[in-house]
């Protein structure tokens, strides 16, 4: 399995996170009404912040110790040190092109949703309102997510993207719901 499987697989997981965690402060900001636009952008990104170092430092840990595992049980299969061999040195670069990956898909996807509220605080005017159209971009991720997935599995890239659509429309209604027994 090449590293760029286990890396396409790391961005869609961590990337649907990030998108999906803005998509939620999104909404509760907007449930709350009057948010100051700094405040809702301060907290978007130290959440985002958040993800990519949880990302990075994950994946490399546990992608690190796999590595480890992995060339450990070869050399031992193979009764010799393979310290200096080709399969030692992506067991060290490996983890550290995934761990990228990993926390760069949320970051990444966090400020692409949040763009909408940079824009606005910078006095640009937005057909929408800042927090939905920072809500309608997270929409727009998720789908493009979900596109992403079926161009990979080679299935009807719109039913994917809708499948995904449909998750984060449940998150907003269930947020929604939630919100108002708070």
């Amino acid at each position: 399995m090449s590293w760029w499987s286990i890396g396409r697989r790391y961005f869609v997981v961590n990337g649907f996170d990030g998108a999906l965690t803005m998509l939620g402060l999104t909404t509760g900001f907007h449930l709350e009404g009057e948010v100051a636009l700094d405040v809702a952008i301060r907290a978007c990104l130290a959440t985002a912040v958040a993800l990519a170092v949880s990302g990075v430092t994950s994946a490399y840990l546990s992608e690190s110790a796999e590595r480890r595992r992995s060339l450990s049980e070869l050399e031992r299969a193979m009764l010799t040190d393979l310290s200096e061999s080709a399969q030692a040195s992506a067991a060290r670069r490996v983890p550290l092109l995934i761990a990228v990956v990993n926390g760069g898909a949320p970051l990444l996807l966090c400020l692409v949703v949040i763009a909408p509220l940079w824009l606005a605080h910078a006095g640009v005017m937005l057909p929408l309102a800042p927090l939905p159209a920072s809500m309608a971009t997270g929409f727009l991720c998720i789908f493009g997510l979900g596109v992403f997935l079926g161009r990979v599995s080679g299935t009807f890239w719109l039913w994917s993207g809708a499948k995904t659509l449909l998750i984060a429309i449940g998150t907003v209604l269930l947020i929604r719901l939630l919100g108002v027994w708070l």
